[in-house]
């Protein structure tokens, strides 16, 4: 008669579990079809205190989820303040690190938040900043490979904050040290990888193919539309995931005008020249005022 070896059915389980767990996880956070994604960071609160389009997060949700976003990144104040109860769904991704522009060293960042808490606040997925080359990166290193174990254990998919800021970082932008940065996020475990475009999809597609977690542009500074749709495709070009943009979407005039262009990209392959006449045409959402 066949018996049932607990130990190591108790192992197995666990693990198809945890793999399970993370899969259905990161189908909210990743289109399940296209394999593609369009995340719209709204972490920059603590960073940078009450600015335009961080006012009304509630508001700012529902914008960028009428839109078409797949997730949204948020500190927990987000899911305290931001969820609505109304509208489309959309992928929560609650960030784990933080620093702020007051503090004596603003590239340090330090964690605020714990993959468990994540969970039970109803988080799709938890993401974490790194800035390589910076005096803290032994610290961050460390950080990030922790919450990563925490992540496998728990089932929960991660995405990299990964940039190259520090003394000897001349260019944040510089292929080169773009490509460490992605690379280390994804050899410490990370789901995705958010990293800075370089500029052209010559280069980035070296950062893509050097990386084996899939790699979502960050927005950066603040461009033009046509700077900001142009970038994407490039990063699209060059195999990209997709995009993690705050700004250049959340302080857009239509942020969920911008949003849709942006997946018309990312999602239905669209050039930039057909995506931008996107937003000159009005989305009509749900309207449900709960006050």
């Amino acid at each position: 008669m066949d018996t049932f070896d607990s130990i190591h059915g108790f192992f197995y389980f666990t693990e198809v579990t945890e793999m399970t767990g993370k899969s259905i996880r990161i189908e909210r956070i990743i289109d399940r079809k296209t394999k593609k994604t369009v995340i719209v960071p709204m972490d920059h609160g603590v960073t940078l205190g009450p600015i335009k389009g961080l006012i009304n997060m509630s508001k700012t949700v529902d914008l960028v989820a009428s839109g078409g976003a797949n997730a949204v990144v948020g500190h927990i104040g987000l899911a305290l303040h931001g969820h609505r109860g109304y509208g489309r769904d959309i992928g929560l991704i609650l960030h784990l690190s933080a620093s702020t522009s007051l503090g004596p060293s603003p590239n340090h960042k330090v964690l605020v938040n714990s993959v468990e808490r994540a969970i039970k606040m109803g988080a799709d997925g938890v993401s974490v900043h790194i800035n390589i080359g910076s005096e803290d990166e032994a610290e961050m290193l460390m950080d990030l490979g922790m919450v990563s174990q925490m992540c496998i254990e728990w089932g929960m998919p991660l995405l990299a904050m990964m940039y190259a800021r520090g003394p000897k970082i001349k260019n944040e932008t510089d292929p080169e040290v773009i490509k460490i940065a992605a690379r280390v996020g994804a050899e410490l475990g990370a789901d995705i990888i958010k990293t800075p475009y370089t500029g052209d999809p010559d280069s980035f597609r070296e950062v893509v193919e050097g990386c084996p977690a899939p790699v979502v542009i960050a927005g950066g500074s603040k461009l033009t539309d046509v700077e900001t749709l142009k970038m994407i495709e490039g990063a699209m070009k060059a195999g990209a995931a997709g995009l993690s943009v705050g700004r250049n979407v959340f302080q857009h005039e239509h942020p969920d005008r911008l949003v849709r262009a942006a997946c018309a990209i990312v999602h239905e392959g669209k050039s930039a020249e057909e995506a931008i006449e996107l937003l000159n045409v009005p989305i009509e959402r749900e309207q449900q005022n709960e006050q």
